[in-house]
């Protein structure tokens, strides 16, 4: 005749799996180091990195990625850096040029934003898109730029793709950007 103990053994472990399931939440928020440039993001997973050349008005400009996907959304901080800031403006102007002639048709929304220790000039920009087409991704995004010691400016793209399934994320997310 089996003991009390081991008639519940299976049972206790069966809610022992359920409750460490439990633990494992969607948005496992996490501080991120983005390039040396010193911003920390706050990112809802564990990113994956990458580089890539990006056109940027008649340049190509190299930019460093971290992104990550859960709960819906891919959540990702794109950096790239600047010689001085007449050239950061220009390469801002253009990376937000290049968005929304990508996100065409989407009804976008963009104007003036706010994030401590951006520059003024180039000012920080926030860009909502909405999609045209049912089934297509909505986007929002947030551009800002940061002057370093050594005259360089570092360039920052913020991007929330598609709806998460928390709608608290975004704005978590864009919240917990940290400029040093």
């Amino acid at each position: 005749m089996p003991s009390p103990v081991s008639r519940y053994r299976l049972p206790l472990a069966a809610a022992a799996m359920l409750v460490l399931a439990a633990c494992n939440p969607t948005f496992n928020w996490r501080e991120v180091p983005i390039a040396d440039a010193g911003l920390v993001a706050l990112l809802p997973c564990k990113p994956d990195r990458a580089n890539r050349a990006l056109p940027l008005g008649a340049e190509s400009v190299q930019v460093d990625m971290a992104g990550c996907e859960t709960g819906g959304a891919t959540f990702a901080v794109a950096h790239a850096s600047a010689a001085n800031p007449a050239q950061a403006e220009a390469w801002l102007a253009a990376w937000r040029a290049a968005m929304r002639n990508q996100l065409s048709p989407a009804q976008l929304t963009e104007g003036s934003a706010a994030l401590q220790r951006a520059t003024a000039v180039p000012a920080p920009v926030r860009l909502d898109a909405q999609p045209a087409h049912p089934g297509s991704a909505s986007v929002q995004v947030l551009w800002f730029a940061q002057s370093q010691k050594d005259g360089r400016v570092a360039l920052y793209q913020a991007t929330v793709l598609g709806r998460p399934s928390s709608p608290e994320a975004a704005k978590t997310f864009f919240e917990g950007l940290r400029l040093p």
